[in-house]
């Protein structure tokens, strides 16, 4: 991967729908309307851009890790600001590991078990084009597919946080999967 400004940005632009999709995943509802994803995203990316000359890596997937490990300094930071990580050591946990972590029912629900280091960073560039898919559907849609397939959300949960029907949360999911699928094979 080059240094030159120029060629980096539009590598990293490549991770902004990847790395907005983690950081929903990993904040989910606990700080909805506190902390909006797309802000820690938008300073991941700035920083990235900032802190360019220090990536070393050649490939795709370990620029997807690097960017990983920047929004995972950049989530802990924004929720120090929040005042939300009281002092318990009970309620500790490695924040990096759970964006590690959060990317993984996306990566499964893309393919089964592999373990060679080709097919992981096959998962993560599938990853990063389903983010970008899910970027494009409508809103009510992707935030359904999300809640329930990133999040583990049941369809009560989801209903609540939706402020839908049974019915209509049934019917969003249904719909989202099937303009998910359109989208995909739109796109290869």
């Amino acid at each position: 991967m080059s240094s030159d400004s120029r060629v980096f940005e539009p590598q990293l632009e490549r991770f902004r729908e990847y790395l907005l999709l983690l950081a929903r995943v990993h904040l989910g509802g606990r700080l909805q309307g506190k902390l909006d994803a797309s802000d820690v995203v938008q300073q991941t990316m700035l920083d990235a851009h900032r802190q360019q000359h220090q990536f070393r890596g050649t490939s795709d997937g370990e620029l997807a890790g690097w960017l990983r490990q920047i929004l995972a300094c950049n989530t802990t930071d924004a929720m120090r600001a929040l005042g939300r990580a009281k002092r318990d050591v009970s309620r500790e946990q490695s924040l990096e590991q759970a964006l590690n972590n959060s990317g993984t029912p996306i990566e499964q629900w893309l393919v089964a078990d592999q373990s060679s280091p080709s097919h992981c960073m096959q998962q993560h560039e599938r990853a990063a084009q389903l983010a970008n898919a899910l970027a494009t559907m409508p809103e009510l849609q992707r935030e359904a597919l999300v809640l329930r397939h990133c999040q583990g959300c049941s369809l009560d949960e989801i209903c609540d946080r939706l402020q839908r029907s049974p019915a209509a949360v049934a019917s969003l999911l249904k719909r989202g999967a099937k303009t998910l699928r359109e989208i995909l094979h739109d796109l290869g």
